[in-house]
């Protein structure tokens, strides 16, 4: 006996049941819950030996009876199922019970909703995990089937921002299985504008095993329209010239704007969000996972085009809206718990406010994402770029008090090792992210996919069924897009020079140096980072009482050859060549002064002019004065500033 095959009219008792099974599907679609659960009873007492297939069913059916809200117990019991009935092992439909009139088997359709429920709940990998046997085994389920399982592996793959193998495996699917047909193309002539929003694609649902004909190529029927819109959203995404034909729905509007977004018709993006609100609102249907998808993306588009201020207030609102949908998640139905995206507004917000210089808000908005992005380099390194804005706001107001005489000059800071892992916007903490960032972007660098952006052939072959499979995508930045390898670089050298910069505060001058060292051996270095390589590997072997080393850091004559735009377009203090050249050169007369070399020093001291260090600079010259036994020229400068 298979248990996992649905009732044959080959006998009349089988078709009473089969009958029964039907009915008991109907009644299912027609929202009768009870008396669906009653006839699936009846099956049961009749000894129906499609023994699985009715538990699964009666788990799903108390799982729609209850809401949709008690998924936690169907996952138990889809997984005792899981453990009494193994997944069919062979690739031909006799095996599967993949038959259309057989429907799927219960094993099969159990672990497809064990896939859903983990998407709901945005668990993406687990999902991929129990979709896998599935999705190898694509080409032998029955094709209603196999469009659930594609759509939802579709989802999966643009859900952990891997693009390129989402596009090969759209590829097999259209030349391979047949399931999708070739997006419309745009006209190479044409021009076709751009917009920022995620397109929200119709979410897979639960489904049930039937017996009747109808069973999976219903479900199936449901998801075709989706499949449809993710085969437009993946070309979108890897920038495909497409052709978007909105057809009314809020899901295709979405879709277009995400097209201009991604062609940087900002412009153009802002609008069709707009108009998309402005028609939900007049038909009445707009709902919160709408209103936050919209607020999001506006912000989006407003943090792109540096509206620092605009964007914050729409993710505020984007947060607001979804305070609805995440208000009581255990409560909540599967769909609505999709729906919830706080980790990723957060995370939108958190950069906002460090681009605002709000460094205390910053640090709280990343805190809830890094608990689900742990493996995102580039979140340990902004949640300590918003420690080090805070440690530097703090001395800034501590040094404004003390000229103002509202506070005594205050003493060398203390800092207090043993609380580094204490998440609050310190140095130390700052010091922890900085280690994470660098030790997870060493090892994404050192297993980077030089293939990523490799193009699949379109030819209906069986290499292209493997090479979707074959390919990787750079997604180690989740839930921003894959990252390129000049943004790898770029990441890695921030991380180096805030490395360096936080252990110097620290007193840690040999890691600092050692930071600077990695910094200056990086490569695709920018003349911003290469400065500040520079001089916090010269600051260091000055702390270390090597000055004569120092020296060779601190050469003003590197300065100019450095490209005065990447200075001037940097958000820092360096705003010139003529700045960067002052910093440089007062740095030098430091080393000088420490290897009594006051009269040079002094030297250089004279051609600094720029109000950076002007203060610092006047500081030092009356240092070496009183050093030279010229107390008296000190005493007089003194009096004339």
């Amino acid at each position: 006996m298979d248990s996992a095959d649905s009732p044959t009219k080959t006998q009349s008792s089988e078709d009473e049941n089969y009958s029964l099974l039907c009915q008991a599907h109907e009644q299912f679609n027609n929202t009768e819950y009870d008396r669906c659960l009653e006839l699936l009873q009846q099956l049961d007492t009749k000894g129906e030996s499609s023994g699985p297939i009715l538990r699964h069913n009666r788990a799903v059916v108390n799982f729609y009876k209850s809401g949709c809200t008690q998924h936690a117990t169907l996952l138990q019991e889809l997984e005792e199922l899981a453990t009494d009935v193994k997944a069919p092992q062979g690739m031909g439909e006799t095996g599967g019970g993949l038959s259309l009139k057989q429907g799927a088997s219960a094993a099969t359709v159990a672990r497809y909703n064990k896939a859903v429920i983990y998407y709901h709940r945005h668990m993406y990998g687990t999902a991929l995990e129990k979709l896998a046997p599935l999705v190898a085994r694509l080409e032998a389920l029955e094709k209603a089937m196999s469009a659930l399982v594609a759509t939802l592996q579709l989802q999966l793959l643009l859900a952990t921002n891997q693009l390129n193998r989402a596009e090969a495996f759209l590829d097999y699917l259209q030349y391979t299985l047949n399931l999708v047909d070739k997006a419309p193309s745009s006209n190479p002539d044409e021009v076709v504008p751009a917009t920022a929003t995620t397109a929200a694609a119709t979410p897979s649902t639960v489904v049930a095993a039937q017996g009747s004909d109808a069973a999976v190529a219903r479900a199936a029927g449901d998801t075709s329209g989706s499949l449809q819109l993710l085969q437009l959203l993946t070309h979108v995404l890897n920038r495909k010239p497409v052709v978007i034909t909105e057809d009314g729905t809020p899901h295709y509007a979405a879709l277009r704007a995400q097209q201009y977004y991604i062609m940087k018709d900002f412009q153009m993006a802002a609008k069709q969000l707009m108009r998309i609100n402005n028609e939900c609102t007049q038909a009445g249907t707009v709902t919160p996972q709408l209103s936050t998808c919209i607020a999001n993306n506006m912000g989006v588009i407003h943090l792109r085009v540096r509206h620092y201020a605009i964007a914050a207030k729409f993710f505020q609102n984007a947060l607001n809206f979804d305070k609805q949908l995440a208000s009581n998640l255990r409560e909540s139905t599967l769909q609505t718990m999709s729906s919830a995206h706080s980790c990723e507004i957060l995370y939108n917000l958190g950069i906002a406010m460090l681009h605002l210089r709000r460094p205390k808000e910053a640090f709280q908005c990343l805190l809830v994402p890094v608990k689900q992005f742990h493996s995102n380099p580039r979140l340990w390194l902004r949640m300590a770029e918003a420690c080090i804005m805070e440690h530097e706001a703090n001395l800034a107001e501590d040094e404004r008090q003390s000229l103002a005489g509202a506070a005594s000059p205050p003493s060398s800071r203390t800092y207090a090792p043993q609380s580094a892992g204490v998440p609050e916007p310190t140095l130390e903490f700052a010091a922890l992210c900085l280690r994470s960032a660098l030790t997870l972007t060493l090892h994404h660098k050192a297993s980077f996919h030089m293939d990523a952006t490799q193009e699949e052939t379109p030819e209906q072959t069986e290499h292209a069924h493997r090479s979707w499979r074959q390919l990787q995508d750079n997604n180690f930045c989740n839930p921003s897009k894959p990252v390129s390898l000049e943004s790898l670089e770029n990441m890695l050298a921030a991380i180096y020079a805030a490395h360096s910069f936080v252990s110097l505060r620290l007193g840690d001058h040999v890691t600092a140096l050692d930071m600077a060292e990695h910094l200056l051996r990086g490569e695709r270095l920018s003349d911003a980072h290469k400065l500040l390589g520079h001089m916090y590997a010269g600051e260091a072997l000055m702390l270390m009482d090597k000055a004569a080393e120092a020296r060779d850091h601190l050469d003003p004559t590197f300065v100019s050859s450095l490209d005065a735009f990447d200075l001037e377009t940097r958000d820092w203090q360096l705003k010139s060549l003529d700045a960067a050249q002052n910093v440089v050169r007062y740095n030098l007369a430091v080393a000088m002064t420490l290897q009594n070399d006051y009269q040079q020093a002094k030297t250089f001291l004279a051609t600094l002019t720029h109000s950076i260090v002007s203060i610092k600079a006047l500081a030092l010259r009356r240092y070496i004065d009183l050093k030279l036994g010229a107390a008296a020229n000190a005493v007089s400068a003194g009096a004339l500033s």
